[in-house]
């Protein structure tokens, strides 16, 4: 007898395997988001920081408003205007978007005439953040030729 086809026996492993194949592979991928969201937020923080250091050294003014920050940094106008970061006076946010969040900061920053004092919000303990927390540890930046006069 010749067999033209698969049987529904077959069809069924086939499709069994599939599915197990599948349960493995979907929160792999999950965590794959989640590890490219921490490190674009902790590459962006490092990014900032050496942008308001060298814009503070070249023009001698370190920036403690909107205005200034946004002069002193792109990584920050561009995360502005998309949410992942806030300013709120000299402070800067930077957020983590997920619903669990609900936007709250993960790190902030503020510039003064010495430092930039980086520092991780504990009371967020999403993935996101910790992993960022993780990533970028508290600490005070002193910004390079400041007491410099000529």
């Amino acid at each position: 007898m010749k067999r033209a086809g698969f049987t529904m026996i077959e069809l069924i492993f086939v499709i069994v395997i599939l599915g197990i194949l599948a349960a493995v592979a979907v929160p792999k991928l999950a965590a794959t988001r989640t590890d490219a969201q921490i490190s674009k937020i902790a590459s962006n923080i490092k990014t900032a920081e050496g942008e308001i250091a060298a814009y503070s050294v070249a023009t001698g003014n370190v920036p403690q408003n909107d205005a200034n920050y946004t002069k002193a940094s792109n990584v920050i106008t561009v995360n502005k205007g998309t949410g992942y970061v806030t300013i709120s006076g000299a402070k800067i946010s930077f957020l983590d978007k997920t619903a669990a969040a609900g936007g709250k900061g993960c790190v902030t920053m503020e510039a003064n005439a010495t430092d930039i004092q980086i520092e991780g919000n504990t009371s967020n303990t999403t993935p996101i953040c910790k992993g960022v927390r993780g990533l970028v540890k508290d600490s005070n930046v002193t910004i390079a030729g400041q007491g410099v006069k000529y």
